[in-house]
């Protein structure tokens, strides 16, 4: 029998989850750092695919340990102050799991592609407007985890949520709050002050579902929402009358961007060159 009730945000946030790595990053990551002197180009490469393992990078730069505490924003600054020792002992406690996984209607294949696809389309986006293209990619590629820890922690509420709309919905964190109280986004910004962010990681989340509610609008956080406004449509495939009438347009418009640019943007082919992950 399902609870009614779903967890409060700080029940939720006290739950101990492991959440999961995908094992092809795990696996070449492990074969990196076992090189006398790994690449740092192969490392932001490997780091920059998986949603987990770059949070866990972010906290361990910004944690107690460095002199630079809560100013690293990015994976290329966490990589330079972290040693291989710390980086090969990160990995070796990632929980892999296989993308072909599904529980409560969430893919986790899905899940990393969505998730890749909005740290690209941030990337682009943050580019056009002259905003830091590293920082904007970290976001896009974190923003989700407060899905995946409320999928792992209250799985019956978000199985309800699920039902009413799908997880990579642009209205979905409407619908959160109408059930729980809270959204999505508030977990990750929740999390990202757990792992001693910086202030502006943690806001780009807590505001990245309404960023002209922000008290100073954050170019940043208007980049990745309009990220996650095309990363989102993409994934639900949806038509040329679906994209024009849901197009966050104020916020395009505080960033000088309307609907064209941005779907341009869309149609970079990111894959050239890089490298990504496999499924």
């Amino acid at each position: 029998m399902s609870r009614v009730k779903p967890l409060s945000l700080s029940t939720l946030l006290e739950q101990h989850v492991l959440l999961p790595s995908q094992p092809r990053a795990v696996a070449l990551l492990s074969s990196e750092l076992r090189k006398p002197e790994p690449g740092m180009r192969s490392l932001v490469q490997l780091f920059s695919t998986d949603p987990v393992l770059t949070a866990r990078l972010l906290a361990a730069a910004n944690g107690p340990a460095h002199l630079l505490g809560q100013r690293v924003h990015s994976i290329p600054e966490a990589l330079v102050l972290l040693a291989p020792a710390q980086l090969r002992q990160m990995v070796q406690k990632a929980t892999p799991v296989s993308a072909s996984h599904v529980s409560a209607g969430w893919s986790l294949a899905g899940f990393w592609r969505y998730s890749l696809d909005t740290a690209r389309m941030a990337r682009a986006l943050a580019m056009s407007v002259q905003a830091n293209a590293s920082q904007a990619y970290a976001l896009g590629l974190l923003h989700g985890l407060g899905e995946l820890l409320l999928q792992a922690a209250d799985p019956d509420t978000f199985l309800r949520l699920s039902e009413l709309l799908e997880p990579m919905h642009p209205r979905r964190a409407q619908v959160e709050m109408q059930l729980m109280g809270y959204c999505s986004g508030q977990i990750t910004a929740h999390l990202a002050r757990q792992w001693n962010c910086p202030d502006l990681i943690s806001d780009a989340f807590q505001f990245m579902h309404a960023p002209m509610e922000q008290p100073v609008f954050e170019p940043l956080t208007g980049v990745l929402h309009l990220a996650i406004w095309r990363a989102s449509t993409r994934a639900l495939n949806w038509g040329e009358r679906q994209l024009a009438v849901t197009f966050p347009a104020e916020t395009g418009l505080a960033l000088g961007m309307d609907i064209d640019m941005v779907l341009r943007q869309a149609s970079i082919d990111w894959h050239a060159g890089s490298l990504d992950v496999q499924f």
